[in-house]
């Protein structure tokens, strides 16, 4: 018999999948949470037989458990960890542990191809095109390498693990992978696909607008209260907003945090730590401790978001060497230009500040890292030039 306890995302149900497709009835699955995963080890040495063979794929357990973890594999050698966190690596001291961040190509792993590659080597489960094609679509969604090549595919593939139960999707996907010769999706589920792409478009739109900005030590953090689409939203607020190091999107109502970069410079696994979580270094997440919930949630209530860019400006365009014209919430005026074809300039109420920049980017970036400014819209700009205009003229 073989047991497997895995996380209860994408990427961890897909090692469920896999693990049936190997084992079929001769394998009991639990998914867990982080939290709940040492309960159902400690579970598990109590009461199972020592001839099961256990799995943990895309969690690890805390300093006690791995001690009895370790026990159990000395006494049986029925143990194996798979798992591709950077917090987890030190499981690679054991016998039974593999830990892989990058694979021998330099392509990022996921539980789900750490396990594939794993069941294929041990002869337990035979290689198809169609389950290759599903492992890759979990890696580049788990990876977050789908945006990266326009594979919207895995996008998809978890919106759907989002849109039923857990079971009904191992359920489809285990009847698919047996009976398709390529992976794709059926006419329903394409339907239903494309209305949640409409209802995640609305949802990410509304939340642009509750973002605040804050600093913690020397980063610049965006702060949002979410409960959906976190990997969608978190990397949206982060690209359209690159002056903020990471995003933290907090859920009051299962009181836990996902923080998101799209930094390479910044690792949110490290931050996470601090809070007894753990991730990848551009994609973590954590329980909102007490710490974590004084600076997150009671240090930035009062803040009021960040007003978002203008979109469909015609006339004060990012990079004009005319002038960019920002305000912030102080309804202070700043004008970003390009002096002397060499050096970006920032003038606030007109008078121009200390420092030079060598580009526009690395001039907005400071100006709204320090002064919080988003760019105003036209008539905004063109109401600032006719009173300039007017004032001009009249001046003796």
């Amino acid at each position: 018999m073989y047991k497997l306890l895995s996380h209860n995302d994408l990427d961890g149900v897909g090692c469920g999948i896999l693990a049936k497709l190997a084992f079929q009835d001769k394998v009991k699955i639990r998914y867990n949470s982080i939290s709940s995963l040492d309960r159902e080890i400690e579970f598990f040495l109590e009461n199972d037989q020592q001839n099961t063979f256990l799995f943990i794929t895309d969690l690890s357990p805390n300093e006690t458990n791995e001690q009895h973890l370790n026990d159990y594999y000395q006494a049986t050698g029925n143990v194996q960890l798979l798992d591709h966190h950077k917090t987890a690596l030190h499981f690679n001291h054991y016998e039974w542990g593999r830990v892989l961040i990058e694979d021998e190509q330099g392509l990022l792993t996921s539980a789900t191809s750490l396990f594939y590659q794993y069941l294929i080597t041990q002869g337990l489960l035979e290689k198809t095109e169609a389950l290759t094609e599903f492992v890759e679509l979990v890696r580049q969604y788990d990876t977050w390498e789908w945006e990266k090549n326009g594979n919207f595919q895995a996008q998809r593939l978890n919106a759907l693990f989002f849109l039923v139960s857990i079971d009904e999707f191992e359920e489809k996907m285990l009847n698919r992978l047996k009976t398709s010769e390529h992976f794709d999706f059926d006419d329903f589920e394409k339907k239903i696909l494309s209305m949640e792409e409409d209802k995640i478009e609305r949802y990410i739109r509304r939340k642009k607008r509750e973002l605040v900005q804050t600093n913690m030590g020397d980063l610049y953090v965006g702060v949002v209260y979410a409960e959906s689409y976190l990997s969608e939203l978190g990397n949206e607020l982060g690209n359209e907003n690159v002056h903020l190091d990471y995003i933290a999107m907090v859920n009051m109502g299962s009181k836990k945090m996902s923080l998101r970069t799209i930094h390479d410079h910044i690792d949110v696994s490290s931050i996470a730590t601090t809070f007894g979580g753990g991730g990848h270094q551009k994609a973590a997440g954590c329980s909102l401790t007490g710490e974590a919930y004084k600076q997150f949630v009671l240090a930035t209530f009062h803040i009021e978001p960040i007003p978002e860019d203008a979109k469909r400006n015609r006339y004060n365009l990012k990079g004009s060497t005319f002038g960019t014209f920002y305000k912030n919430q102080h309804d202070e005026l700043f004008i970003l230009y390009l002096k002397d074809d060499i050096d970006w300039l920032i003038e606030k109420d007109k008078t121009p500040l200390a420092h030079t920049f060598t580009s526009f980017h690395e001039a907005e970036w400071f100006l709204k890292r320090n002064f919080q400014a988003w760019l105003v819209r036209d008539d905004v700009f063109v109401d600032y030039l006719m009173q300039e205009a007017n004032k001009a003229r009249h001046q003796p």
